[in-house]
């Protein structure tokens, strides 16, 4: 286990001068607050605070942050509070523990709300202090490095994905690239454990003449350096394991396609060294054309700088080759803390400020996007740009994603530019509006008075403002017209029962209504009446309890007013955001077992349809009839899933297959299995399972069947 001394070393390395009295007083309150509690590994809970300040040192961070990593998680664990380590501590510790606390202590009713909760809270106290993040960053780095001691696989995977999905590309886009690399290769282990170990055997199978071939070139770049009188550092690498599946995913590449597992660095003095430098490799080796990126004249939004080349190798294969100062490649190893000198009592100057402007975007586009979906597609938009640099008529750079056009580019500028964007000049000549950028372009964007988005804008923009902007004008026109339609409803349905609506509606009688139905606006309550979500008759019955109920044709009350005589039996798994007696069916498409993420689309006549998240099918469906829906705690009954195989045909295969369902308790529903002419067999078969975790067991069972070379499950 790391000791305080261990990091106090840390401290003094790159600090000799560091107040550490913060931290030692740190160390001593976490010990005290947190003695008696254990980790998931059997060790006692102080090992994870001071792991977390340990990582925060390898960052070079301030003492403060290095105090905070050891506090962060008192406030949420133990009795301490915030105004105990105010007292403490300092304002400035404090603030930062609130701003950790409030991220860990949300509750939301489904796993995507929660996630998107999560990154809410992370962003904004991000754009506050991004010491919080830095923290965030390493307490889930050290959480993924102990995620085998979690017993439930799902509860791995799940933790695994959210990390790939949200903290690696954070890491990556503050530029801190080695607990990026880190937290993809992990979590990649845990996501995908076979490709994982494919990968790594194929790599460790060549490492000897990989090693050779480094060496080779290593020693031919700095005969070639020292030729020419530029000093430098010269070094080789392997690509991380997640990186090389990326690319073979992507590009559909095999193992051996992939050219460049190992990349060159060569790190010099100054800039002009480094285009001096890259004449020199170029005069050695072919360049490949179109591989070379300057990232020195066009940095990425994270601050980073390099040049980056492909050029054919000694022995005709492409190889990588990175070119950067020693202060390039202390920004690039370590990111936002590189830019933040903490110790000296300074904040990011304006270069930074600007490289981190993403975040605010982030926060402006958090607060216009009410729906969970929607906001983590925006966040995933920021999070993974492939950039490409492009000017305003006044010569001033915008950096954008690739695949940008003029309406991405226009809410760059400003939100009333894109809203009243009408047409586009690209280099001087008129050019469609999803027309897509290129590095270099100049753009002038033509506006109209009165003009408005268009809801065709969201099939071809790129850029999260832009995407949330055109939604909320989108909502804001469609919250417009159902006001007016629910207005039409209620009036309609209150005359009935000798109730004026126009009276009652500003009363405090109806203000309390839309709190109990989790609205914090009468207007947001009449809104859902004319989407369809809530109807008349349960507003009047909130007013007369005794009244006698109308009969009402909506969406909902197509299937909620008439129950059902027999329910499938599955259906008792499943709960509709508090609703009872509904017509559930799972949607035969994507098959969804207990431990998967799904959403609830209702339908005519036919009750609410369950689908996976993220099934294509689903996504296809007007979201207007998305509702909340999540497993319970302890689903009846058994969910059936498809399962694709291909194996070797053999005899005896499928009398093997049926006795290792029948031991898993997996019992077969349906079967279609082909021969094929080079002798194997290829097909499906449909069987029901508990869970996740069963389907999973039984997978993992399958797999051991010699005769099987590939099974996986089947989704559309």
């Amino acid at each position: 286990m790391i000791r305080i001394t261990d990091i106090l070393d840390k401290i003094y390395d790159y600090y000799p001068d560091a107040d550490s009295d913060i931290v030692d007083r740190a160390y001593i309150f976490s010990a005290k607050v947190h003695d008696g509690q254990l980790r998931l590994s059997g060790e006692p809970y102080l090992s994870h605070p001071l792991e977390v300040a340990s990582i925060l040192a390898d960052m070079r961070l301030d003492t403060t942050s290095i105090a905070c990593g050891l506090l962060h998680d008192v406030v949420e664990d133990t009795h301490a509070t915030v105004e105990d380590i105010e007292k403490m501590f300092g304002p400035d510790a404090a603030k930062i523990i609130e701003g950790l606390t409030k991220i860990s202590k949300l509750s939301f009713d489904t796993a995507k709300a929660h996630q998107a909760g999560n990154i809410r809270k992370m962003i904004l106290a991000m754009a506050d202090d991004l010491r919080v993040i830095l923290i965030k960053l390493a307490d889930r780095l050290h959480n993924i490095r102990t995620l085998h001691y979690h017993k439930k696989e799902s509860k791995k995977r799940f933790i695994a994905q959210e990390t790939l999905d949200i903290y690696a590309p954070i890491a990556s886009r503050l530029g801190i690239f080695w607990i990026k690399n880190e937290l993809e290769d992990i979590s990649f282990f845990h996501t995908h454990p076979e490709e994982y170990e494919k990968i790594k055997q194929l790599v460790s199978t060549s490492q000897t003449d990989r090693e050779y071939y480094v060496m080779e070139v290593k020693n031919t770049i700095q005969d070639i350096m020292r030729h020419e009188g530029i000093p430098s550092t010269v070094t080789g690498r392997h690509k991380q394991y997640y990186s090389i599946y990326q690319k073979m995913i992507s590009q559909n590449l095999d193992f051996e396609e992939v050219y460049d597992i190992i990349a060159f660095r060569i790190i010099v003095d100054t800039i002009p060294q480094c285009y001096e430098t890259l004449g020199h490799v170029h005069s050695k080796w072919k360049p490949v054309p179109r591989k070379l990126k300057d990232y020195i004249g066009f940095p990425k939004p994270n601050g980073y700088k390099s040049l980056h080349t492909t050029v054919i190798g000694p022995y005709g294969e492409r190889m990588e080759i990175q070119i950067r100062t020693h202060e390039m490649d202390q920004v690039a190893n370590s990111g936002i803390a590189a830019h933040w000198s903490y110790k000296e009592g300074k904040t990011l100057n304006d270069e930074s400020k600007s490289a981190f402007a993403w975040i605010r975007t982030l926060v402006e586009n958090q607060e216009t996007a009410a729906d969970p979906d929607e906001f983590l597609e925006n966040v995933r938009i920021d999070l993974f740009p492939k950039d490409i640099y492009v000017f305003t008529p006044t010569g001033e750079v915008k950096n954008l994603p690739k695949g940008s056009t003029p309406v991405d580019f226009a809410y760059m500028i400003h939100s009333e530019v894109g809203n009243q964007c009408s047409g586009a000049k690209i280099n001087g000549r008129l050019r469609p509006l999803q027309h897509q950028l290129q590095t270099g372009d100049t753009v002038e964007i033509i506006t109209f008075k009165g003009h408005h988005p268009s809801a065709d804008w969201l099939t071809f923009v790129k850029t999260g403002k832009a995407r949330s902007r055109i939604q909320q004008w989108i909502k804001k026109q469609e919250t417009e017209r159902s006001i007016s339609l629910g207005r039409e409803m209620c009036d309609k349905a209150f005359r009935k029962h000798k109730l004026n609506f126009s009276e009652l509606v500003n009363t405090k009688e109806m203000a309390a209504i839309a709190q109990e139905f989790n609205f914090k606006k009468v207007e947001d309550l009449i809104a859902n009446i004319g989407y369809g979500k809530i109807t008349p008759r349960q507003i009047i019955g909130k007013l007369l309890p005794d009244a006698t109920p109308e009969k009402e044709e909506t969406l909902f009350t197509k299937f909620i007013s008439r129950r059902k005589e027999k329910k499938n039996k599955d259906t008792d798994g499943i709960v509709v955001d508090g609703l009872d007696d509904i017509l559930i069916r799972f949607g035969q498409c994507c098959q969804p077992i207990p431990g998967d993420v799904i959403t609830g689309y209702i339908t005519h006549g036919a009750g609410i349809t369950v689908h996976r998240q993220g099934c294509v099918n689903a996504l296809k469906m007007n979201p207007e009839r998305q509702i909340g829906v999540s497993w319970k705690e302890v689903p009846a009954g058994t969910f059936q899933v498809r399962l694709n195989v291909q194996a070797y045909d053999k005899t005896g295969f499928l009398a093997e297959l049926s006795t290792l369902l029948k031991q898993m308790e997996a019992n077969v529903v349906d079967i279609k299995l082909e021969s094929e002419k080079n002798k194997m067999v290829n097909g499906f078969f449909t069987i029901a399972v508990k869970d996740i975790d069963h389907l999973d067991d039984v997978i993992t069972k399958l797999k051991k069947i010699d005769t099987v070379k590939q099974i996986s499950r089947a989704f559309p």
